[in-house]
């Protein structure tokens, strides 16, 4: 199973975010947790409290939620895992620095104005940093990672559907290694 999360982790990308859209998704967390030591292994989709305890007990190191719920901040005041929330808009943004979150996810990022919006807040919402997902490929990651307040980006382009099922690692390693000198 951890096959394609070592080929992202020799390439570059050993932050590996697992969302929990599958009955099996917690399986596969734990396997790269204890698999594959070089991985930096999370969960994302979080949606509720429970889902955050489930994901930390099988090894999450940290948690991406595609939005902030009081219950999972509590959760996540409760855990030593750390949370990625996602904020979309300025109020969400602000109320999630006011919980003491400067990092957030920007979801949908390319739906929701993408690179030119992240650049708006940069100044009034200076010393908040985000990392974009949702529609962000190889190519348009390149206008996000120049910006000041975007630290790096999350995409599903670097080990695609058709790769993984061919079990063509050595292409997904390549593709996480085009994605990692994007930053460098």
């Amino acid at each position: 199973m951890p096959f394609h999360w070592r080929a992202l982790a020799r390439g570059g990308l050993p932050a590996i975010e697992i969302t929990l859209r599958t009955a099996a998704a917690l399986d596969a967390i734990r396997a790269v947790a204890d698999e594959v030591p070089e991985a930096i292994v999370g969960a994302g989709t979080i949606l509720n409290a429970k889902q955050y305890e489930d994901a930390a007990k099988a090894g999450s190191r940290f948690i991406v939620s595609p939005g902030a719920t009081k219950y999972i901040v509590a959760a996540a005041n409760d855990s030593d895992v750390p949370l990625l929330p996602a904020a979309i808009t300025p109020g969400e943004m602000l109320a999630l620095r006011e919980e003491g979150y400067t990092h957030l996810k920007f979801f949908p990022a390319e739906q929701a104005g993408g690179a030119p919006f992240l650049k708006a807040l940069s100044s009034p919402l200076a010393g908040t940093f985000f990392c974009p997902t949702g529609g962000i490929s190889l190519a348009n990651a390149r206008t996000y990672l120049p910006l000041p307040n975007v630290l790096c980006v999350g995409g599903s382009w670097v080990a695609p559907k058709e790769l993984v099922e061919a079990g063509n690692w050595n292409a997904i390693t390549d593709l996480a290694k085009d994605a990692a000198a994007l930053k460098a």
